[in-house]
C-alpha cells in the first residue's frame, strides 16, 4: 500500500537539481515581450492615453490602449452565487473613461526583447484628471460617498441566519459583543506570474505556457473573449513557485498576451516584477467585524450575530462574493449555535481588486468569533478551552445539517469528533511543555501568553473533476488530472493513489496535470480540493484500468479472474506463480492485433471519470500559540506553535505536515507584519520587501504538528479531506489570542496584523505608544479570572 505511506516527493527529483519548468523559462524563436502601461493614480478619468512616442521608440513593435481592443471586454465572474452576476462591477482588459486603483492596466507595449518594452513603457503620456479617492469601506458606503460606479459603491448586500437570533438575545443571560478588523493583505508567492503565448498560423489557433490553477477554465474564456473555439487553444500549465489562491484567476494580462500574440502573428511573452505583482494580483482579508454572542447562565451559545464590512477594492474579479460569502456561512464554526444571523456588505474602493487567499472567508471569521470566545470567556468566568468544550457540536449531533448554503452546496458538516481533536490537542501542547514555558517565562517578568483557537474548514469543492488512467506497452501508468501543480504535492498524492490501485510502485506512474490538449475536462486546483475530487477521480479512473487488466489477464492464464491476485506490477493465479503476466503484457494484449479482444471492445489499457461532488467535506482543528510581547517595542515572537488537524485519510502524511507548516508561516505573515497600506491619495505604500514585510525563517517558530485520521470523510471513496489551509485558517486567532492572554486585555487585539505600534498602543492604552526605551515599567494588569496559560 502506498496510500498513507510517506512517499517522497516525485517532484523534488527535478526541483531539488534546478531542472523544475517554470512559465518564466520557456521561450519561443522570435518571441516579443509586452510590458504593461499601469495607471500612476487612485481614481482619475482618463482624457488620453498617448502612445506615440513609445510606438516610435527602438525595438518598438506595438502599443495599444484599449481604443485598440474589441470594444466592451471585460473578465467574467467564475463562481456566480447568490445570482449576483455583478456585471456593473466588472473590470475592463484596459481602462478607457475611468481609472479606479493604482496599477490598473491603461495600454500595453510590445518590443523585440524585454528591456526595450520597459523603456518604451515609460514614454505613455498619459492624461488623467484625478478624481476623489475613496479608501474607506464604511464612507464608501456611507449616503452621499463619492460614486465609483453609476450603481453605486455598495456591489452586494446579504444576509444569512436561521433561528430567532434576536429572541435569544432577548433573553440571554449575557451578550458579549466586540469588533476587530483583519488588515489587508494578499499571498506572495516566490515566483511571480509569467506568460508565453506562440501563435499557430496553420489553424488561427494558439498555445498557451503559464497559466495555472483553472487552465480549462481560463481556456474557455479567453476562447470567448477572442471568439475562437476552445480546442484552437492549447493551455500547459506548469510548475509554478506557489499559487495561494491569487496566481491561476484569469487577470488582464491572460488577454492581452494571446490577443497580441494573435494580431502581431508571433510569440509573446510577458513577466510580472515583484512591484507589478503587489499592485495587480488579487489583494484579500480586508474586513471589519462587529460579531456578538448571546449566552446563557451556564456559559452556552444560544445566538451568534455578525455584521461585516467587506473592503473589496476597486473590482469585482473571477471569484465575484465568494470570500464575503465564506466569511458569513462559515462563521458558525464547529461550534453548537442555535440561532444565527449574518450580514456583510460587499464594498469597492480605489485599491487593488480583492479575490481568495488560501482559507479565504475563514481566516478572517475565525478570527473574529475566536476572540469573541476570548472575551466572553473571561465576562463569564470559564476557561476559554472550557468555554469552547461546553458548545462544541459533539459526534452525536453530527452530520449536521445547517441551514446555510455556500459556492452553490448546503452546509452539512459530516463526520468527526470535535470535543476529542481539542483534547487531543491540549494533551500535546501540555506534554511538549507549552504551558510550561508560559509559566517560565513570567516568572522570569517577561510578557507570554497561551492562545487557542479552533476552526472548523472545508474542502472538496466540486462540481466535479475528470481523470484519465493509461497503461502504455512498456508499463507505465500514465495519469492526466485536471488539476494543477502549485507546490502542493499534487503529482506524488495523485501517483500514489493510481499505483495502489494497480498494484503498481510509484515510479511507475507519471502524473501529468493541468494540459488542456490531455485533459479537457478538469477542474483545476483550488478550495484544498484537489485530493478530494481529482484524487477520487483518478482512483476510479485507475480501479476501472485494474478491473479491465485482470479481465484480459484472465483471458491470457486462462483463469477466472476470482482467482487472479495483482501485486508489484504483475497479475498472476493464485498459487500458481508460474502463471503470471506483467501490466506491460496486459497493455499489449489490448492492441487490436493481439488476439485478445473480443469483437466491438475498444482497443488500449485506459478509462476516462468522473468524480462528482453534492457536499464538501468539512475537516476542523486547533491551533495553541506561545506568544512573548515586549511591551516597550511592541514586539510580538511566537515561540511555539501547535496544530492539531482532521484530515480524515492522509495519503501522504509528510505532505500534510508540510501543507500545515507553510499555512501556519502564511498566518503568522498575515498576523504580525503583512499589510497593504495606503496614503490619502491612494498611493500604495507598499509595492517592494522592503514596505510589505514577509515572515523569514527568524519569524517563524518550531511548529508541532498533530495530524488526525480519526474521522474518514464519508462523502468520497478515499475518505479524504483537504489540508491546503489547516494550517492558515486559525493562525490569526491564536496568535491575537496569545498577544491578548499575554497583556491580559480585557476586550479584543482590534486588529491584525499585530504591528510593534499597535501591541504598544494596547500595552500602554492612552499613550499612543510603548515607553521610552530602556524604561522599567509595566502596564497593570487588566484581566482579573482563571490563571493565563491554563484556559
Amino acid at each position: 500500500m502506498t496510500v498513507g505511506a510517506r512517499v517522497p516527493r516525485k517532484e523534488d527529483s527535478r526541483l531539488l537539481r534546478g531542472r523544475g519548468a517554470f512559465a518564466d523559462g520557456f521561450h519561443a524563436r522570435g518571441e516579443l515581450w509586452a510590458r504593461i502601461v499601469r495607471s500612476p493614480v487612485a481614481h482619475g478619468r482618463v482624457r488620453a492615453v498617448d502612445l506615440s512616442k513609445a510606438r516610435r521608440a527602438a525595438g518598438v513593435v506595438a502599443a495599444v490602449s484599449a481604443a485598440d481592443l474589441p470594444p466592451g471586454l471585460v473578465i467574467p465572474v467564475r463562481l456566480v452565487l447568490r445570482g449576483l452576476p455583478l456585471t456593473e462591477y466588472l473590470q475592463p482588459v484596459l481602462a478607457a473613461g475611468v481609472v479606479r486603483y493604482v496599477g490598473e492596466p491603461l495600454a500595453v507595449v510590445v518590443a523585440e526583447d524585454g528591456y526595450a518594452a520597459e523603456d518604451a513603457a515609460e514614454l505613455a503620456d498619459l492624461d488623467i484628471e484625478p478624481l476623489p479617492p475613496v479608501l474607506d469601506a464604511a464612507a464608501a458606503a456611507a449616503p452621499g460617498a463619492v460614486p465609483l460606479f453609476p450603481a453605486g459603491n455598495v456591489a452586494a448586500d446579504f444576509s444569512m441566519g436561521y433561528g430567532d437570533a434576536d429572541a435569544a438575545f432577548g433573553r440571554a443571560a449575557r451578550m458579549v459583543e466586540t469588533e476587530i478588523e483583519i488588515g489587508r493583505h494578499t499571498g506572495v508567492p516566490l515566483e511571480p506570474r509569467s506568460l508565453l503565448a506562440e501563435p499557430d498560423s496553420r489553424t488561427g489557433g494558439l498555445s498557451i505556457t503559464g497559466m495555472t490553477k483553472v487552465p480549462v477554465f481560463n481556456r474557455d474564456v479567453l476562447a470567448g473573449l477572442l471568439g475562437i473555439d476552445e480546442t484552437l487553444i492549447h493551455v500547459r500549465a506548469v510548475d509554478a513557485g506557489g499559487g495561494f489562491g491569487v496566481r491561476g484567476e484569469f487577470y488582464p494580462e491572460d488577454y492581452l498576451v494571446p490577443w497580441l500574440a494573435l494580431a502581431l502573428g508571433r510569440p509573446v511573452k510577458w513577466a510580472e516584477d515583484r512591484a507589478e505583482h503587489l499592485v495587480a494580483v488579487n489583494h484579500s482579508r480586508q474586513q471589519v467585524h462587529r460579531i456578538s454572542a448571546a449566552f446563557d447562565s451556564s456559559g452556552r451559545i444560544l445566538a451568534l450575530a455578525d455584521d461585516i464590512l467587506h473592503d473589496n477594492g476597486a473590482y469585482c474579479r473571477t471569484h465575484g462574493i465568494a470570500v464575503p460569502e465564506l466569511t458569513v456561512a462559515m462563521l458558525p464554526g464547529p461550534y453548537r449555535v442555535p440561532a444565527f444571523r449574518g450580514r456583510i456588505r460587499v464594498v469597492l474602493t480605489n485599491k487593488t481588486p480583492c479575490g481568495t487567499y488560501r482559507a479565504p472567508g475563514r481566516f478572517e471569521g475565525t478570527t473574529a468569533r475566536e476572540q469573541l470566545l476570548d472575551v466572553a470567556a473571561d465576562q463569564l468566568g470559564i476557561g476559554r478551552a472550557e468555554l469552547r468544550r461546553r458548545n462544541l457540536l459533539g459526534p452525536g449531533e453530527l452530520p449536521c445539517r445547517r441551514p446555510l448554503s455556500t459556492l452553490g452546496t448546503d452546509m452539512v458538516l459530516d463526520a468527526g469528533d470535535y470535543p476529542a481533536l481539542l483534547a487531543a490537542a491540549e494533551t500535546e501542547a501540555a506534554r511538549l511543555g507549552y504551558h510550561a514555558d508560559v509559566d517560565r517565562g513570567r516568572a522570569a517578568g517577561r510578557r507570554r501568553g497561551l492562545g487557542l483557537a479552533v476552526f472548523l474548514e472545508k474542502s472538496g469543492l466540486g462540481p466535479q473533476d475528470t481523470a484519465d488512467v493509461m497503461v502504455s506497452k512498456t508499463g507505465t501508468v500514465h495519469v492526466y488530472s485536471g488539476g494543477t501543480s502549485l507546490g502542493q504535492g499534487i503529482e506524488t498524492v495523485l501517483a500514489q493513489i493510481a499505483a495502489d490501485a494497480l498494484g503498481v510502485g510509484t515510479d511507475t506512474v507519471q502524473v501529468v496535470n493541468g494540459d488542456t490538449a490531455l485533459q479537457p475536462f478538469g477542474s483545476g486546483s483550488w478550495a484544498s480540493r484537489s485530493t478530494v475530487v481529482a484524487g477520487n477521480a483518478v482512483h476510479a479512473a485507475a480501479t476501472a484500468v485494474a478491473g479491465r487488466a485482470r479481465q484480459l489477464a484472465a483471458r491470457m492464464l486462462e483463469a477466472a479472474e476470482d482467482d487472479l491476485i495483482t501485486a508489484e506490477g504483475t497479475i498472476a493465479v493464485r498459487g500458481d506463480p508460474r502463471s503470471v503476466v506483467s501490466l506491460a503484457q496486459v497493455a499489449r494484449a489490448a492492441a487490436p492485433a493481439s488476439g485478445y479482444l473480443r469483437p466491438g471492445e475498444p482497443a488500449g489499457l485506459a478509462a476516462r471519470r468522473r468524480f462528482d461532488v453534492n457536499h464538501m467535506t468539512y475537516p476542523y482543528g486547533v491551533h495553541i500559540a506561545v506568544a512573548e510581547v515586549d511591551p516597550g517595542t511592541g514586539e510580538v515572537r511566537v515561540l511555539r506553535y501547535l496544530v492539531a488537524y482532521e484530515v480524515g485519510r492522509a495519503v501522504n502524511p509528510a505532505l500534510v505536515e508540510g501543507q500545515l507548516r507553510g499555512g501556519v508561516a502564511q498566518g503568522i505573515g498575515g498576523s504580525l507584519l503583512e499589510e497593504f497600506s495606503y496614503d490619502e491619495t491612494g498611493q500604495p505604500q507598499a509595492v517592494t520587501f522592503m514596505d510589505y514585510q514577509m515572515p523569514t525563517a527568524a519569524e517563524i517558530p518550531p511548529i508541532d504538528v498533530l495530524v488526525a485520521q480519526e474521522a474518514p470523510a464519508p462523502g468520497n471513496p478515499l475518505g479524504v479531506r483537504g489540508a491546503g489551509e489547516g494550517g492558515i485558517s486559525a493562525a490569526g486567532a491564536a496568535v491575537a489570542s496569545a498577544v491578548r492572554d499575554a497583556l491580559g486585555l480585557a476586550g479584543s487585539v482590534g486588529r491584525l496584523p499585530l504591528t510593534p505600534d499597535r501591541v504598544a498602543a494596547l500595552a500602554w492604552p492612552g499613550t499612543g505608544a510603548g515607553p521610552d526605551a530602556g524604561a522599567t515599567r509595566w502596564p497593570a494588569r487588566r484581566r482579573q479570572d482563571v490563571p493565563r496559560g491554563r484556559q
